[in-house]
């Protein structure tokens, strides 16, 4: 694997050399869960107000699940609901309950991440990764080296403060835990002009209902929506997924980049299979693809190119952001998330 990867190192220098990023001055809103680009000055931090109280009466259910649960244990940091525990490996206790005496506190990885790893856009998907990888990360979360280009993106800073919380055989257990589960179908990528209309709500898009629902144009960007919205957003239904919409061609001009190495402007890069496998699933601990959100993705790859996740991995993959224009990042995170993973 050392010699693999050096290897593609040299390959990446080779095709791409030194150079200059292209991409736009500030990050793709779409790409980090905002309607807007940030203000040029960003407003004073204001103290955090206290959380309102979920309700604790009404319980929910789920077709297929024999439980139910109220909004506030649905939403538990410490514990979250866990709807189809037959569909995951028991949970090690960081991954099921976090650690909320920490300081900082440590939320349960199954809230963000869902039980079976699924994740949502505003995080990650983490199934279908290595084990070393996922160590990596949070190793690399913990020495920051993984930050936002976008200073909205409040829980990039929560993964830093909890990964400082967590001890090395936690940040084990929880890797052994998500790379033993296998990645599933979870994004539908469809290329449309019109969308329908959404309102950006906690890192994700969800679509308007009511007098306030209709279409709009997609233009570039690329909206990635809850399939069900009250699943995703009240249930936290771990079975329910996403769709995303991407401009039409947009899939055609991923394909040529992520596995011929030809940019919008007709550049050429390293092909993303050159290490991340010829089916994009990943490659030792060089990670999957396939199948991810293309929001994820793309604000990775732009976080890469500002300098903003500079992890062990990340000068191999320099070179090549630095020659990616916004149409890039939009085509290929498109692409890859439209693949079976």
């Amino acid at each position: 694997m050392r010699k693999f990867l050096g290897a593609a190192a040299i390959a990446f220098v080779g095709a791409a050399g030194i150079a200059t990023v292209q991409a736009a001055d500030v990050p793709p809103p779409w790409a980090y869960g905002f309607a807007g680009p940030p203000p040029a000055t960003p407003p004073a931090p204001a103290a955090p107000a206290a959380p309102a109280p979920l309700d604790n009466v009404t319980l929910h259910t789920l077709q297929g699940s024999g439980s139910s649960f109220t909004r506030a244990q649905i939403a538990n940091r410490y514990g979250p609901a866990d709807w189809f525990p037959e569909d995951h490996p028991a949970m090690p206790d960081i991954v099921a309950h976090g650690k909320e005496s920490a300081q900082p506190q440590v939320y349960a990885c199954s809230l963000c991440h869902l039980p079976n790893g699924n994740g949502r856009p505003e995080n990650a998907n983490v199934t279908g990764l290595s084990y070393d990888y996922i160590v990596q990360q949070l190793t690399d979360f913990r020495n920051g080296k993984r930050k936002t280009s976008d200073p909205r993106k409040g829980n990039t800073g929560l993964m830093a403060g909890f990964t400082k919380s967590l001890s090395d055989e936690e940040i084990k257990a929880a890797a052994t835990y998500f790379a033993s589960i296998p990645a599933k179908p979870w994004i539908k990528v469809v290329e449309a002009d019109t969308v329908p209309k959404t309102r950006p709500q906690g890192g994700i898009f969800i679509t308007l209902a009511g007098a306030d629902a209709g279409t709009e144009p997609l233009g570039d960007r690329i909206v990635e929506t809850p399939i069900n919205a009250d699943d995703t957003e009240i249930r936290r239904n771990p079975r329910s997924g996403f769709i995303a919409y991407v401009p039409p061609g947009s899939l055609k001009k991923g394909e040529a980049l992520v596995t011929g190495g030809t940019t919008a402007s007709g550049g050429k890069v390293t092909a993303c299979a050159a290490c991340h496998g010829a089916d994009l699933r990943g490659l030792g601990p060089v990670p999957r693809l396939a199948g991810r959100s293309p929001s994820y993705i793309a604000r990775q790859l732009y976080d890469m190119q500002h300098g903003n996740r500079a992890g062990t991995w990340t000068p191999l993959m320099s070179p090549v952001v630095a020659n990616l224009g916004e149409a890039d990042l939009l085509s290929a995170a498109a692409y890859v998330a439209s693949l079976q993973p």
